[in-house]
């Protein structure tokens, strides 16, 4: 395969290459990036030629990097960060953040806060693009591609930078029928003996509820004839009268106002607050600074958080 020796590698086409690399698959790396198949593979095809070498071997199932293709990986990736870095640059210097941001985020956070918070920021910087994927589910922003995650608790990656945009809590809550029905509890303990609502959601572990009272960590394990991996499914059972749980109080404050849902054991809190964590080498990124200063100036403005929540 002879190389084009005066032409150089599309930007472009790296960003497509890394992204075949990080699906293992033409046709998923085309679903993301919102392409054709073929013209992921063509795209693959001028880089190659462009290179003047093959980078991929491509089997029916999966695609794996040849030698040259894991050193034009390591370029790849320093390459395009020097682009990104100088739009940054640029960006300082005109104060409009441009270019493009992939946000991850959970489902339910991500639909109620996050995705109005950022129409409005496209809307205040028309030079930026977002993109939003949502996943209940352990995300590896480096691995995959993400520049910001904004993740509702403290358990938060490693070799990643994070910061707190807003104070939250997890409560125990339930329907004023349900606790009329079954009693409410009156300690820790007598949750073992009442149909809690428990969730599998990202990583959190299954069945054990940590708590904080009074400064002092607490554990019970807790039980129920329902179960889910979704948070929203949780909710609409306790609106349900089917039990007791544990969610953060952005999302129940306003349903404990109005009457719908009744705090149980008040005392009792579940730290987890609003992170945005962001890769190391976006540390010094204009675009995701403008973007992470600005969600923490929205959240703020909500009435479900701040310092009281």
């Amino acid at each position: 395969m002879s190389g084009a020796r005066d032409a150089s590698p599309l930007p472009e086409d790296l960003r497509v290459f890394l992204t075949v690399i990080r699906k293992k698959s033409f046709a998923a790396a085309a679903e993301e990036l919102g392409l054709s198949p073929a013209y992921v593979s063509k795209r693959i095809q001028i880089l190659e030629t462009t290179l003047g070498t093959r980078l991929l071997h491509r089997t029916t199932r999966r695609v794996a990097l040849t030698e040259d293709g894991e050193r034009t990986q390591r370029w790849a990736l320093r390459i395009l960060a020097d682009v990104d870095e100088l739009f940054d640059e640029l960006s300082v210097a005109r104060q409009t953040p441009r270019g493009l941001l992939r946000i991850s985020s959970s489902l339910g956070f991500g639909r109620s806060h996050l995705a109005p918070a950022l129409a409005r920021l496209v809307e205040l910087y028309p030079e930026l693009n977002v993109r939003l994927e949502l996943f209940d589910r352990v995300v590896d922003i480096v691995a995959e591609g993400i520049d910001l995650e904004i993740l509702v608790g403290d358990d938060l990656p490693g070799q990643c930078i994070g910061r707190r945009l807003a104070d939250n809590g997890r409560v125990l809550c339930a329907s004023p029928a349900y606790l009329q029905r079954q009693g409410c509890p009156q300690e820790l303990e007598d949750l073992q003996s009442h149909d809690c609502l428990v969730i599998k959601e990202r990583d959190y572990p299954f069945g054990i509820w940590h708590l904080e009272r009074h400064g002092q960590a607490h554990s019970v394990r807790v039980d129920g004839p329902l179960s889910s991996n979704s948070g929203e499914v949780v909710l609409a059972w306790a609106l349900a009268d089917r039990g007791i749980m544990l969610r953060s109080q952005w999302e129940v404050q306003p349903l404990l106002a109005s009457g719908a849902l009744v705090q149980v054991l008040p005392e009792y809190r579940q730290s987890a607050n609003v992170w945005a964590v962001y890769p190391t080498r976006l540390a010094h990124s204009a675009r995701l600074r403008a973007c992470v200063e600005f969600l923490e100036q929205y959240l703020a403005a909500l009435p479900v958080f701040g310092h009281d929540s």
